[in-house]
């Protein structure tokens, strides 16, 4: 096929492009979410009489995730992590959409189908842009091709149609699934990160507990309270990774629906019209 090279092309840098952002986006929310963890949390302002060896003020929860240990630093980082693949997968997403509304590009499309005019469908890839449009816009080009191919039947010349826009796809859909494997592995880690703070916070009050060899409810309330902070932040990260990672499949799904869904009216007009 003529215009599969510069496809590929496109794709092997916007795929280098992408793990390198990721390979420096984790290493960089760990040391924000460290950094927010020393100096924010960690501020003397939020414990009693100003000294970070106090307990926390009374209802300062900054100061009561500080205690939480070390831990707490990097359940920063992973929230944070969270929230920027999220926000780099919209943008690719919308990029991919196009400029316009998506249903209204395809029903356009299929208007102009039907109307057999090829050269105005054409234009409108070209004016919606995205992911969407080009893999359409390739399918238009095969079927252009296709009208002046002597040596194929129908059947071929459709069957050739299709195999272009799926090539097309090939290249264009599996970057916007790029990074979505990050935010469905923070899935997992937050929460299993929130409960080893939670265990180890635990650990810790429980052997204060042992070593001052009475039992004092107060201190004991304090370091579960502590403790349980991590699982609070291990938890929230986790809900806003999954509801992100379903909003971002399903808008990926929309995609690739509506590739299909402009494909198979692309091949269903030029079986209707080459019989």
């Amino acid at each position: 096929m003529a215009n599969a090279p510069k496809p590929t092309t496109v794709k092997k840098e916007s795929s280098t492009a992408s793990n390198l952002f990721a390979t420096l986006t984790i290493p960089i929310c760990i040391i924000i979410g460290i950094c927010i963890f020393k100096f924010i949390l960690g501020d003397p302002k939020n414990f009693i009489d100003d000294n970070i060896e106090n307990l926390p003020k009374v209802g300062n929860y900054a100061g009561m995730a500080y205690k939480g240990g070390p831990i707490v630093a990097i359940l920063i980082g992973l929230l944070l992590m969270v929230i920027v693949f999220s926000v780099e997968r919209m943008i690719v997403i919308g990029k991919a959409t196009g400029k316009g509304s998506l249903d209204a590009f395809i029903k356009k499309i299929q208007a102009l189908l039907n109307a057999n005019n090829i050269e105005s469908a054409m234009a409108e890839c070209d004016k919606q842009q995205g992911s969407v449009a080009n893999v359409i816009k390739s399918g238009l080009k095969k079927y252009r091709e296709m009208e002046v191919e002597p040596n194929m039947d129908t059947d071929q010349k459709c069957l050739g149609i299709q195999k272009d826009i799926e090539e097309a796809t090939t290249l264009e859909m599996p970057m916007l699934e790029q990074n979505l494997t990050v935010i469905a592995t923070l899935v997992s880690i937050g929460t299993l990160t929130g409960l080893l703070g939670t265990v180890t916070g635990m650990i810790k009050a429980f052997a204060g507990l042992a070593n001052s060899g009475a039992p004092d409810q107060a201190a004991l309330a304090v370091g579960i309270s502590e403790a349980l902070m991590c699982t609070a932040t291990g938890i929230g990260t986790s809900t806003l990774a999954i509801i992100m990672y379903n909003i971002l499949t399903s808008k990926i799904d929309k995609l690739t629906y509506a590739i299909d869904e402009a494909g198979f009216s692309i091949i269903q007009t030029y079986a209707s019209t080459h019989k």
